[in-house]
């Protein structure tokens, strides 16, 4: 592990094999038999479970949880907060071929790698399979064993194969109570969230428990129909 960048205190456990030239914030921990390759970058605050693979050039934020076994293939990008759940699989070749049509073994110039975006607050369930290109909205809710195959929206309870939307959740994560026409309301936090067609957004009168940063990624244009 020598020469790569890790913020103290980042804890590396001895098993893990983290490139040199990863980036490592303050407060990481890397669990044992973890593989963190090279330029990816995590933030401040992970957790990255055992038997993890984080391909190379991985960007993710700060206060992630990556569970046992998760595989988190380039070019991914995980913003703060979400949660990857145990062998969860973000897929990375939406075309895969193990040769060319000539039965050559394929090299990294013979494909394109596409990535999965997670946003803000999102969490993946245990063996959820994400097939990019998708993106996954803040705060959303994809359930254990799903498999999505489309963009999800942000606040969207999604499950099955393929993934379906099913209802919508707060940033507590329980599912929102109907309180009035296209109008919901978190049991927990008390917010209210206006649906919009295929969207839904917090209700400008209430307070934001946890504001949305700014992502350099936000920007990026959606390569798939919404759920």
């Amino acid at each position: 592990m020598d020469g790569m960048t890790i913020t103290a205190p980042a804890r590396i456990e001895e098993s893990a094999d983290v490139d040199p030239r990863a980036a490592i914030g303050a407060g990481t921990s890397v669990w044992h038999l973890a593989q963190v390759r090279e330029n990816a970058t995590i933030g401040e605050g992970c957790i990255i479970g055992r038997g993890t693979y984080i391909g190379p050039g991985v960007v993710m934020g700060d206060r992630c949880k990556v569970q046992n076994h998760a595989l988190v293939y380039e070019p991914a990008v995980v913003e703060s907060g979400a949660f990857i759940g145990p062998a969860v699989v973000l897929t990375n070749d939406h075309l895969p071929r193990a040769v060319t049509p000539a039965g050559e073994l394929k090299t990294a110039e013979d494909w394109q790698p596409v990535g999965v975006h997670i946003r803000e607050g999102a969490s993946i369930g245990a063996r959820a399979v994400c097939v990019a290109p998708v993106t996954i909205g803040r705060w959303a809710m994809v359930a254990a064993g799903a498999v999505v195959t489309r963009d999800v929206p942000d606040f969207a309870l999604v499950a099955g194969v393929p993934a379906r939307l099913l209802g919508w959740v707060g940033e507590a994560g329980t599912p929102l109570e109907p309180v009035g026409r296209d109008t919901y309301r978190c049991p927990v936090t008390g917010r209210t969230y206006l649906q919009r067609g295929e969207r839904l957004e917090p209700h400008p009168s209430t307070d934001d428990p946890s504001p949305a940063q700014k992502w350099p990624f936000d920007d990026l244009p959606r390569k798939n129909n919404p759920i």
